[in-house]
């Protein structure tokens, strides 16, 4: 299905949703102001989306509260509240073709991996906290023979749900799942690169049969919208994915304004750690270059650090750069491309300003290191790799969130666990290794919220995802990620 349809020709037709979607419907911004929207992969105007500022967000948070406290969600069985989020999800692969090219447009990844990938993965992720809405028991306390005391989660009201450009839907879906199965209302916040999909959301769920006010989508800018968001004193929590920089903001916003609750997955500087005993180099390569140019580099726990025992070093450094002229960057709307654009001309110059500083600090490419496909007007950026680095430099310790890996050598395996904890972040982590011990050791020495082991990326709905350290707190995915978005509430009764 995927090869049969003419991408190109879809996009000049496709409708490009602009504005915000309050109380169920799309509405005009109150700000009148507009931000535009590129497609990176040639640098063209796509259209000018409404830029929201405080004065829409607090229209969306009375709208969200209105719905909140009438309990037409909040105080709705469960089991029909699970009814509408299935439908929810199966109206998301109904609409897989559009959500897929809204996404592509948007951020230049290409269409393969936004059709079969990031389309289904969210549409899953609704569906298996639909699943769970009815299975989650609270609990009796063991307390006095002549009292019973119950412990209950309650939602916890307004919940604002700020996502990343790299994975729209995703990201999306990893927080509206949780957030709208435990009865908060929501009001998501794409980031402004990427704000598409989460309009259509929106509108799909009013199609599922959710009330209007329960899901609100307002596009804006993070400084105005997302502030405003963070700031608001009817904002029970701020659910956020994003830098560190900005995490560090929300947790000054909470203080500022009513001490909402925060969440935050943030940056990373992931380690692929490579040890002498690794049995098979192959997989380990063909692991660590997808972990770092799938999705153009632009992913929280890419394996950007490269730790490897200097015996194996020249051998696994050949091997992944055979493994990394597989994705050189082509047209995001070829379904055979595996590396589309970076997603916008910022962050593209971003990415080459990193490499600069390679280079001058005395790193060494070994492959790739400049933009290319400049006759298209996008922005692309080819499979980044450097040896010589030393994990003092700039591309070793701060988030390049570009195809750009830094392999550093080490001896043996405690230089390799002290090097790939000496970093502020701690999303994940990998080892490769052929002995078991090595992998247990491995596995308990990393400072990191995911540790993969002879593999990497690998994820499930049912396990938990987040970090340690400057990579943020609480947890997405899972039934840990309810946490997030429910209090607990003690009721005694007195016999």
């Amino acid at each position: 299905m995927l090869q049969e349809i003419d991408w190109h020709a879809r996009a000049k037709a496709v409708a490009l949703p602009n504005r915000p979607f309050i109380d169920g419907q799309y509405v005009d911004s109150l700000s009148g102001e507009t931000f535009a929207c590129i497609y990176p992969g040639n640098g063209r105007l796509l259209t000018d989306v409404a830029s929201c500022n405080a004065a829409d967000v607090d229209v969306a948070v009375r709208s969200a509260r209105r719905a909140f406290e009438s309990g037409v969600w909040s105080r709705m069985a469960p089991a029909d509240r699970r009814r509408i989020l299935l439908r929810f999800s199966e109206l998301i692969l109904a609409n897989r073709e559009e959500l897929a090219l809204l996404e592509t447009l948007n951020v230049g990844k290409p269409i393969a991996n936004a059709y079969n990938g990031d389309v289904v993965s969210a549409a899953a992720c609704i569906a298996w906290y639909a699943e769970a809405i009815d299975k989650v028991y609270g609990e009796v306390a063991a307390t006095a023979h002549d009292m019973t005391t119950l412990v209950m989660r309650e939602p916890l009201g307004i919940v604002a749900a700020v996502v990343p450009w790299n994975y729209p839907m995703s990201m999306a879906a990893w927080k509206l799942g949780p957030a709208l199965a435990t009865g908060n209302s929501v009001i998501l916040k794409p980031a402004e690169q990427s704000p598409f999909t989460a309009l259509k959301f929106g509108e799909l769920a009013i199609e599922a049969g959710m009330p209007p006010g329960v899901l609100n989508v307002v596009p804006g800018l993070g400084h105005i919208a997302g502030k405003a968001l963070g700031l608001h004193m009817d904002v029970d929590c701020v659910g956020f994915t994003g830098s560190t920089e900005v995490g560090k903001y929300f947790m000054q916003y909470s203080g500022q304004s009513n001490i909402k609750r925060i969440g935050l997955e943030l940056g990373g500087k992931s380690p692929q750690v490579v040890l002498a005993d690794c049995d098979d180099l192959d997989a380990a390569a063909a692991g660590i270059a997808a972990g770092i140019f799938a999705n153009t580099g632009q992913v929280c726990n890419a394996g950007s650090r490269l730790i490897v025992d200097e015996k194996i070093h020249d051998q696994l450094l050949e091997k992944i750069a055979a493994q990394a002229r597989v994705f050189a960057p082509g047209d995001p709307l070829d379904t055979a491309t595996r590396m589309g654009s970076m997603v916008s001309e910022e962050q593209m110059d971003r990415v080459l300003g990193y490499i600069d500083a390679g280079r001058a600090d005395g790193a060494r490419p070994v492959l790739g290191g400049g933009r290319v496909k400049t006759e298209t007007g996008g922005f692309y950026i080819e499979p980044t790799i450097f040896e010589g680095v030393r994990n003092d430099m700039k591309i070793a310790q701060e988030e390049i969130f570009g195809p750009v890996l830094s392999a550093i050598p080490v001896k043996g395996f405690d230089e390799a666990m002290a090097v790939a904890n000496d970093t502020v972040y701690g999303l994940a982590g990998a080892v490769w290794t052929g002995s078991v011990k090595n992998a247990h050791r491995a596995a308990k020495s990393l400072r990191a919220g995911v540790v993969w082991v002879n593999c990497f990326d690998r994820g499930s709905l049912a396990v938990p995802f987040g970090g340690f350290k400057q990579s943020g707190f609480g947890r997405d995915k899972s039934l840990h990620a309810m946490d997030k978005y429910t209090d607990l509430k003690a009721v005694w009764f007195a016999h």
